[in-house]
């Protein structure tokens, strides 16, 4: 594996599901001796948590709860 001229490299797609290592996830690097590890930043939202946070207050219709349901069960 190569190093770009930017500094970036690929982490294998294996690797990055088993670790849990998607767009967007923060991560950090430690050195190791002359190693370097990499590891995913456990105080950052997850996934589900980002999705939330993006979707928070774009509802425009204004429903309440019985509503939405009578609109979602049959007659």
């Amino acid at each position: 594996m190569r190093i770009t001229s930017k500094g970036q490299v690929t982490i294998p797609q294996p690797i990055r599901e088993r670790l849990g290592l998607f767009r967007n996830t923060q991560v950090e690097f430690e050195l190791d001796g002359d190693s370097v590890r990499i590891r995913r930043v456990r105080d950052t939202p997850g996934r589900g948590e980002q999705l939330v946070a993006s979707l928070r207050g774009r509802g425009t219709v204004q429903l309440s709860t019985d509503d939405i349901l009578a609109l979602t069960r049959p007659d």
